[in-house]
Order: structure tokens, then C-alpha cells, then sequence
């Protein structure tokens, strides 16, 4: 049997800069899941692994069908490096019989890493054209060092400014990912050595996180840059009423009698999804007569004046037996961001306030009221097996 391609994603549960940053959120999905989402995709990693020293991290990659590496105390400080974990990795594995042929390191630090350039790099490795590869962006920058009190040019004549495209391109290292022949790395053991390529990625996908800044410019692309699911691979849905059923106006009149408009496709698309065996709840926070007799007509789930909405929904999972990570919240205002937090699919209405957005995994096309609830059914019964 060939040597294994191994993916192996070290992730430490402390980091200064940004506390507990391996399993802070960028478009509803942890930065340790979503570097486990792109290397499970690639089609040339035969298995990944994460290297961590946290239960929760670890919890994490079981989940995702990741493997994992204790990795020890030693192993896990500030001053540790990447290559140790590396090292600690291909040693554990060796244990348990798994010949590594190919060895790919993926950082959590870079949130957009696509599949498609974990295979290139790969490749590259794997067919001999070179013996380490990482993710790279070509640079036509001039740059410039200080010296003593002044700055000189550094890749450039400074008397003669060639065009970009007189230039040849020079190359940023991004960080995101290596991939290395694994028996040269344990002799050299850090992670450029003999023929070394780049893989070149988009601009874009480069932001690696540092700061908490970095965090939300990530949140502020991600609706950009993560492709749109063609389907909702989830075992029920919560929603708030107010702003997702309806349009977030309510009409008084003289005698205080509140009413909503809301739309009836949503009610077929919760029909269709009742028929589908798909579980259904409105968490609101008001406790309204017009929540509850919307939620009879549809045959659904009611928790009203609940002020905790993440414990409510909780109470309600465990009881039917759900995992929180199989269930799509969708929202539109700040008290659905500690609930949107909790469930695998946290979702915004179009028109949902701008940090709820920022929050949700997805970001729905219509607004609340006008459709949104029967846009979310849609893709929920699109993952069903019939329809």
C-alpha cells in the first residue's frame, strides 16, 4: 500500500492575542472546523488529524471525522513550535502502523483555505516536482529597510522604477498551509527544505488571524468568499418569530389588539418539512397570543417569554434527543446571538442587524416576513434523500 497523505492541523486551546482563538466563530463555523471542512474536501488527504491539548478542540475533530493527537504539555506553551508538534504527529502515527508519505500542516490561523490548493500542493509533492510546497500570493511590492536613520531599497533600484510588468514577481508566504515529503522533514524537521514550490492562492483567501481586528475583517468577508450550500443537512430548525415570520412591524389598534402579516409560503415549506420528519420551534422572547396561535396553525413547537433562548433550546434538543450541531437557528437581531451561537447552522434573515449577519454561517437572500423561513425549508428538504 502506498505511503498516506496525512493532514495534520495543530491547534493549541491557549493564544494570547486572541483568547481561545482556534475555536472562535467566522461565518458561524470555528477556525479549527473550518480548516477541517477544507482538508476533509480535498481529494488527495487521506486522513487529518488536529494536534491539540484541549478536550473541546479535540471534541471538535471526532465530530468533523478527524482523528486526534494528545499532544503534551511540553508541546503546547507559547515557545513551542509547529515543527515539534509536527514532529510529536508523525511519531504518534508511526505508533499506530499509519506510513506517512506525504505530510500536509494546515493552520487554523488562515480561515479560508480552499480544497482545491490543498490538492495542488499535494500533487506537487506527490509526483516528485518538489519536496516542499506552501501557499503563496506572487508580490510586485517594493519594499524598503531602515538603515541607521534612513530607509534604502531592499528588491529594488531605487534610481531606476521598473513597471509591474518589467518586474519579475516575487512571493508572500501566507501561512496557510505546507505539504512536504514526510522522511526528508524528520531529518531536517523544519519545513522548507530541497526543491521548494509555491502553490499560489488568491489574494482574498490570505487574512491570517492575529488580532481580534483580523477576526472581524474574517467575519466581514466570509459572506464573500464561503460558497453559498446548495443544501441544509440538518435534523430540525429554530427560529425566532419577530423579524424572521414576520416583517418586525406589528399594527396596534385602539384597544391594544397587536396583529402581524406574515407569508403563507413559509407556512407550506413548514408543512413540507413536518412531512419530511424535519423538527420544528419559534423561540421568541415575547410572550405573545398572535406566537401562539401561529404556531398552532402550523403544527409546530412554541417556547415564548424565554429571555434565554440558548438554555431553552437546549432543554428542547436534549429532550427529542437532537445534537445542537445538527440544528439551524435563524435569526435577525442581537438577542438570537447567543442561540445562534450554540447550533451548527447559525442563519440571518436578508435583512437581520448587521453583527447577527456577521454571526451566521448563512446569510439568507430574502428578509424576514417575505419569504425567508420557506427559503431556509427549501434547503433543508433539498438535502432529503426524497422529496
Amino acid at each position: 500500500m502506498r505511503p498516506h497523505v496525512v493532514a495534520v492541523i495543530p491547534a493549541r486551546g491557549g493564544s494570547k492575542g486572541v483568547p481561545g482563538k482556534n475555536l472562535r466563530r467566522v461565518g458561524g463555523v470555528s477556525l479549527v472546523a473550518r480548516a477541517l471542512a477544507a482538508c476533509l474536501a480535498a481529494d488527495r488527504i487521506d486522513a487529518v488529524h488536529v494536534s491539540t491539548d484541549s478536550a473541546e478542540i479535540a471534541a471538535e475533530a471526532r465530530a468533523a471525522g478527524a482523528g486526534v493527537i494528545e499532544r503534551p504539555a511540553e508541546l503546547a506553551g507559547d515557545q513551542a513550535s509547529s515543527e515539534s508538534a509536527l514532529c510529536h504527529a508523525l511519531d504518534t502515527l508511526a505508533g499506530q502502523g499509519i506510513e506517512v508519505g506525504v505530510l500536509v500542516f494546515v493552520q487554523c490561523t488562515s480561515p479560508f483555505i480552499r480544497s482545491a490548493d490543498l490538492d495542488a500542493a499535494v500533487g506537487m509533492v506527490a509526483s516528485g516536482a518538489a519536496d516542499s510546497v506552501f501557499a503563496a500570493v506572487d508580490s510586485h511590492a517594493f519594499l524598503w529597510r531602515p538603515t541607521g536613520d534612513t530607509v534604502v531599497g531592499v528588491n529594488h533600484d531605487v534610481a531606476r522604477r521598473l513597471r509591474r510588468q518589467d518586474r519579475a514577481p516575487e512571493f508572500r508566504e501566507t501561512g496557510a498551509f505546507y505539504a512536504f515529503r514526510a522522511d526528508l522533514f524528520t531529518q531536517v524537521r523544519h519545513r522548507f527544505f530541497g526543491r521548494t514550490k509555491v502553490v499560489l492562492v488568491p489574494e482574498l483567501t490570505t487574512l491570517e488571524i492575529d488580532t481580534e481586528a483580523d477576526l472581524e475583517q474574517a467575519r466581514a468577508l466570509a459572506p464573500l468568499l464561503d460558497p453559498r450550500p446548495p443544501a441544509l443537512p440538518v435534523a430540525a430548525i429554530a427560529t425566532d418569530f419577530d423579524g424572521v415570520h414576520t416583517d418586525d412591524r406589528v399594527l396596534v389598534d385602539q384597544d391594544g389588539v397587536e396583529t402581524v402579516r406574515v407569508s403563507r409560503s413559509d407556512g407550506l415549506g413548514i408543512s413540507l418539512l413536518r412531512q419530511a420528519g424535519i423538527g420544528f420551534v419559534i423561540v421568541s422572547k415575547e410572550r405573545n397570543p398572535v406566537v401562539g396561535a401561529r404556531a398552532a396553525k402550523l403544527g409546530v413547537d412554541v417556547l415564548q417569554g424565554i429571555d434565554n433562548k440558548a438554555h431553552a433550546l437546549g432543554v428542547w434538543l436534549t429532550e427529542r434527543g437532537l445534537d445542537a450541531r445538527e440544528i439551524a437557528y435563524v435569526g435577525n437581531d442581537l438577542n438570537d446571538l447567543p442561540v445562534m451561537a450554540s447550533v451548527g447552522w447559525p442563519i440571518a434573515v436578508a435583512d437581520a442587524h448587521p453583527l447577527v449577519r456577521r454571526a451566521a454561517r448563512l446569510v439568507l437572500e430574502r428578509n424576514g416576513g417575505a419569504g425567508a423561513v420557506r427559503e431556509v425549508c427549501d434547503l433543508v428538504l433539498a438535502s432529503q434523500p426524497t422529496r
